[in-house]
This record gives C-alpha cells, structure tokens and sequence, in this order.
C-alpha cells in the first residue's frame, strides 16, 4: 500500500506517520510539501491513495486536485483546516473521493482510507450492470446510455451502481454512504448530494429539472427506468 501525502505541515506528516506505523505497519509512506511534485509523483509512481492538503505553498490543493483528475483516477482524501462548506462541495465538486477537517481522528482517518482502497479494489474488477437504457462498466468507470458515453469519477460510479442495483426504489443516504466509506460521518450526506448534482449534470437532459435521478426529501434518491 502506497500512501503519498501532499502537506507542508511536518506536524502532520509525523502524526500520520505514527499512525500508520501503529495501525497500518505495511504501509509505504511518500510525502512532499509542494503540489507540483505532488502531482509528478502521482504521474510517476502511482500511489494507492492520496492524502491532499490545501493550503499548499507553491499552488492551491484545488489546482492540484483539478490536475491529478486529468490523469488519474487514485482516491484522494482532503485534510484540510477549511471546514467551510463551499470548500466542502468545491472539493468534492472536483473529484475528491473525501473530505475531513483538521484536527482530525486517527483512526477515523485510517477506516476512511481503507474504505476508499476498498472502493477502488472492488471497482477494479470488471463488472457490468445494465438496466433499462443504462449500461455501466464499473472496471472502466464508464455509462452508456441513449448513445452517449459519459465517464464517472469512483465515486459517481458507485452511487450510480447503487441506485441502478435497486432500479425504481429509494435509496437512502444512509445506503449510499455505506457503499462509498463503509459508514456514515457527519456531512456524509451533503457530500453525496454533491455527488449526485454531478451525476445529474452528466446524465440529464435539463439537470434542474430531472427525469432519471429523483430526490426523496430526507430519504435519499430514487432511479426511475419504465418497467
């Protein structure tokens, strides 16, 4: 397992390192303060997940983000001081698989990393869901549907796995957060509205106005495909 952490913050990088000695001894440790070479060594070595700071001194960790997502498809997990919401939806706007704010649990940081390697594990093998008009590819991370051909972030995938595997039913926030992290946290919720908004950007003819992704409010969301 490959971790690189992109932080110029050494108190961090020496607690994540603790931590990982103690909980996760097999774990391989690559960090740098800059986003610049945060992004090559993504380029270069292909980690296994991502740990990304914001307040980076060379760049901002959006732009590293925005970047890495042109390339690359690693779970990345923000750690970040900036707790604000518009960061929050601005982050995973951009293809951030997670967002925890600082100062944070070492072991919830720990069970998210590992749900998100999950994630990837499972998405690595090549699955194909169809229902009605929609054909997923999970391994590819790619839609078909009246042909158009959209590609999905991990994350969108596996929401959109989710409602297509329960085809004209509610699925619950509560479900959904499951599928993605193996448990809910707070915000858990707003991040996958987050998600789901991309979704409907890619897929809906008029996003404001849906005809496949429905919301139930308080509940979750619900795939309409005719019988």
């Amino acid at each position: 397992m490959k971790i690189l952490v992109i932080d110029d913050d050494k108190r961090i990088l020496e607690s994540l390192t603790m931590t990982f000695k103690l909980c996760w001894p097999n774990a391989d440790i690559i960090s740098t303060r800059l986003g610049e070479e945060g992004i090559k060594i993504v380029d270069e070595f292909s980690p296994d997940i991502v740990i990304l700071d914001l307040g980076l001194p060379d760049i901002s960790g959006f732009d590293v983000l925005k970047q890495i997502r042109q390339f690359s498809a690693v779970p990345i997990i923000i750690l970040t001081i900036r707790g604000e919401e518009a960061d929050i939806v601005t982050g995973l706007g951009l293809g951030a698989n997670d967002y925890i704010v600082k100062p944070f649990r070492q072991m919830e940081l720990i069970a998210r990393i590992k749900a998100n390697t999950r994630k990837q594990n499972i998405l690595s093998e090549e699955v194909t869901l169809t229902k009605g008009q929609f054909k997923l590819n999970a391994y590819k991370n790619e839609l078909l549907f009246d042909n158009n051909r959209v590609i999905l972030t991990k994350s969108e995938c596996v929401i959109f796995a989710e409602l297509m595997i329960n085809v004209n039913k509610v699925v619950t926030y509560y479900n959904l957060a499951q599928a993605l992290w193996g448990r809910t946290y707070p915000g858990s919720d707003e991040a996958i509205r987050v998600y789901v908004k991309r979704l409907r950007e890619k897929i809906e003819p008029d996003p404001s106005d849906p005809i496949y992704i429905f919301t139930r409010v308080s509940h979750g969301y619900i795939l309409s495909i005719p019988s």
